[in-house]
């Protein structure tokens, strides 16, 4: 029986641990945060639970142009409900609990081994967790990422935060300047302004999530400034400091913002230090991730390594992947190596951006021929029909053939709406055989079909 000790017990952890144990390995996770990981205990699960109530208050302020009227009171409906913070983490932290337990549960159901420390590997078959020794045929490290820290801006958990630390909040900040642009800061940014802060929003770029395909994130600074969002592009935070009952954000121009509270998303850092990774023989990269290859190998014979910590699409659904993936190739079963051009990803922010695939920056850059379209939101009737009046979907082919490659989503519940393309472009579907597929009538996917219908028409 192979024996195999997970480092880190998070979705590419536990995950990996139960594709193990299917396998008829011996299994040990070793884990010293809390089955789940971040991605369940402090950033995913959380984080996504905020933005629920997020997008219950974006409807509510929307309500009124459907004709929901408030019998008593303001006739808006946005100027009468208010959000109990403390409340709403609560549910928060109580909804991440239920789930790693739920986890933890699943793990002992597969005969699964759990021990609580901090492991470090002594050559490529041996895990080390406090005075215990463990033996291992096979090693996976997946011990995550953690927020990064502008130097000298160094968080106190009540004015300065990292993403790990809101949930610790009781009441709704007054004045939030989130630092960071990338998908964390866009989603914190819109959440906070959703629930009732005024929120400022420092970008180092010329436009917010600058990762993302160009026209979905114009859309949403759109939508941004058009809610009362200040968002300053091309202005780098050089420091955040406490002052009194808030804090003050210095620019590198010198310029000065003041808020009620901070939130820094200014990136990553994988937790590789001190594991005896290199020592063994594990190659780092760039900022201290794991090098690993399309089936999670690292330059050590028997070590594997998946999540955050290797840098490779940092989503809970790639982690989980490659964990996977890395049992499967260890333990001799059959594997398909991780195609990062089949992920699907999005941002929650309001509208989401959900994308799969090619993107606009490689076509516009050269890097392929393919074709594409984009069909707007204001044309579809069900769209009409919510309310909804931004986002867009849109769809690459390659010529000739017709094969979807990619595709772009923006609009209420994108996360839902991309699957459909994911499917397509994992599948190499064509856009005939997208748009001759039923959709209901009326609804936001038909605007995917009509998408493909219009392709067909200029292949």
């Amino acid at each position: 029986m192979a024996r195999v000790v997970i480092i880190g017990g998070g979705p590419g952890g536990y995950e990996a641990a139960s594709a193990a144990a299917q396998l008829g390995a011996e299994v040990t996770v070793v884990d010293s945060d809390g089955i789940g990981g971040s991605a369940v205990l402090t950033d995913c699960v959380p984080s996504k639970t905020l933005i629920a109530t997020a997008e219950v208050m974006t409807e509510v302020e929307e309500a009124g142009q459907l004709g929901v009227r408030l019998e008593d009171g303001d006739d808006d409906p946005a100027n009468s409900v208010r959000v109990d913070l403390s409340v709403v983490n609560k549910r928060v932290k109580a909804l991440a609990t239920a789930q790693s337990e739920g986890i933890s549960r699943r793990l002992a159901d597969d005969k699964i081994r759990v021990i609580s420390g901090r492991g470090r590997i002594e050559g490529p078959e041996t895990v080390v967790v406090g005075d215990e020794r463990l033996d291992a045929d096979v090693v996976l490290i997946a011990t995550g990422a953690r927020p990064r820290i502008l130097k000298g801006s160094e968080p106190d958990g009540e004015r300065i935060l990292t993403w790990e630390q809101v949930y610790e909040l009781n009441e709704l900040p007054e004045r939030l300047i989130v630092v960071g642009s990338g998908v964390t800061g866009a989603e914190f940014a819109s959440a906070y302004d959703a629930l009732g802060s005024d929120v400022v929003l420092v970008s180092s770029r010329d436009r917010v999530l600058p990762g993302e395909d160009k026209d979905a994130a114009e859309v949403l600074e759109e939508v941004f400034r058009r809610r009362g969002m200040t968002v300053l592009g091309k202005s780098r935070a050089e420091s955040v400091k406490r002052q009194g009952d808030g804090v003050v954000v210095t620019l590198t121009d010198g310029r000065t913002v003041e808020g009620s509270h901070a939130l820094l998303a200014v990136g990553s850092l994988p937790n590789t230090e001190d594991m005896g990774l290199v020592e063994s023989g594990v190659s780092l990269g760039d900022g201290g991730f794991v090098t690993v290859d399309r089936v999670s190998r690292t330059s050590a014979r028997g070590v594997y390594a998946a999540g955050d910590c290797t840098g490779v699409l940092m989503l809970a659904s790639v982690a989980a992947m490659q964990g996977r993936i890395a049992m499967s190739h260890a333990l001799g079963d059959a594997v398909a190596p991780l195609n990062q051009s089949t992920v699907s990803s999005n941002v929650f922010t309001a509208p989401e951006i959900a994308t799969v695939g090619l993107t606009q920056a490689v076509l516009d850059a050269g890097g392929s021929t393919a074709m594409v379209v984009k069909v707007p939101l204001a044309d579809n009737a069900r769209a009409k029909m919510q309310g909804v009046r931004d986002g867009f979907v849109k769809l690459f082919c390659l010529p000739n053939t017709g094969i979807i490659v990619g595709g772009v989503v923006v609009a209420p519940r994108a996360s839902e709406l991309i699957h459909p393309i994911a499917l397509a472009v994992a599948a190499r579907l064509t856009v005939d055989q997208m748009a001759q597929s039923f959709t209901v009538y009326p609804s936001v996917s038909g605007s995917i079909a009509e998408a493909a219908r219009r392709l067909h028409l200029r292949s």
